[in-house]
């Protein structure tokens, strides 16, 4: 009779989860490993599919577009990771604390997040226009002459970080925020009867406490960063002179331009290694700080 049940109610769970298991089949699963074979042929969308073993591999070692896009997408990590990472925590903190309008404050830090990347690309490559955009011209209020940003290699990168940045920043701020309601009172109030200031408590309590949430924030905005492509390929297209080409645009130009999607899809293999390896060292040095 307990067999029989548990048969049942094994029974009913694959029934209920075989929509969505055939559905992560169909679009995720088969795509993926579509993908893997196809990193060892040549194809081009429209004529046969022939095999080329390693040859997409070692042409990707070899090509310099490949390491410049390589390049570029660390660039952008090492200069939009830590800028959400600590406004992010700025705001959680600041709106964290009892204040007037205090979820008006939330949901417009928060608005940017849910505002598609199409619009939000616009109004900054508006912005950052060299000849009547905002910023520019409010740098030369105070006598200084704005940039080219989007036209100058030496600055569109600092563009594209800086809008994205804005972009996230309310989202990382809400992940901060709800670890910081987890964080008991208790703690503060110790502190203070103790003597302690505000900074010490950040210092000591705050941040040690948030290192969960901490963790998590970095390895989601890290895993997004390294798959930065909307804004890109909106604001600038890769350019000027390749400047702000990153893996996934590189990706694409291959797939849905040169119609070369054996290369494509080998490079696509190579940016999922990447990820996969710096996920895999943040949850190592997790497991090390947790014992």
């Amino acid at each position: 009779m307990v067999g029989m049940k548990k048969r049942n109610t094994y029974l009913w769970l694959i029934v209920f989860l075989l929509p969505n298991l055939l559905g992560f089949l169909l679009f995720i699963g088969f795509p993926i490993i579509s993908s893997l074979g196809l990193s060892f042929t040549q194809w081009d969308l429209l004529g046969t599919i022939n095999f080329a073993g390693f040859d997409n591999y070692i042409r990707m070692v070899q090509d310099p577009e490949f390491w410049r896009a390589f390049r570029n997408t660390f660039l952008f990590i090492f200069g939009y990771l830590p800028l959400v990472m600590v406004f992010g925590l700025a705001c959680a903190l600041l709106l964290n604390k009892q204040m007037k309008l205090r979820a008006f404050f939330r949901a417009s830090y928060f608005l940017p997040v849910v505002t598609s990347w199409v619009a939000v690309s616009l109004v900054w490559k508006w912005l950052y226009n060299p000849n009547y955009g905002l910023i520019n011209y409010f740098l030369s209020l105070i006598g200084i002459e704005g940039p080219q940003w989007l036209h100058d290699p030496s600055t569109a990168m600092i563009g594209i970080i800086i809008a994205s940045a804005w972009k996230d920043i309310g989202f990382v701020m809400v992940l901060f925020l709800g670890g910081l309601q987890n964080i008991s009172p208790s703690y503060y109030e110790a502190a203070s009867i103790d003597g302690a200031g505000k900074f010490r408590m950040l210092l000591r309590i705050t941040i040690p406490l948030l290192g969960p949430t901490t963790f998590f924030v970095t390895v989601i905005s890290l895993i997004n960063s390294f798959q930065v492509f909307d804004q890109v390929m909106i604001m600038t297209e890769g350019g000027p002179s390749g400047s702000t080409t990153v893996m996934v645009q590189n990706i694409y130009n291959y797939a849905f331009k040169y119609y070369e999607m054996g290369y494509a899809s080998a490079m696509s293999w190579a940016l999922f290694i990447v990820i996969f390896i710096f996920t895999w060292i943040q949850m190592k040095f997790q497991d090390k700080g947790a014992n």
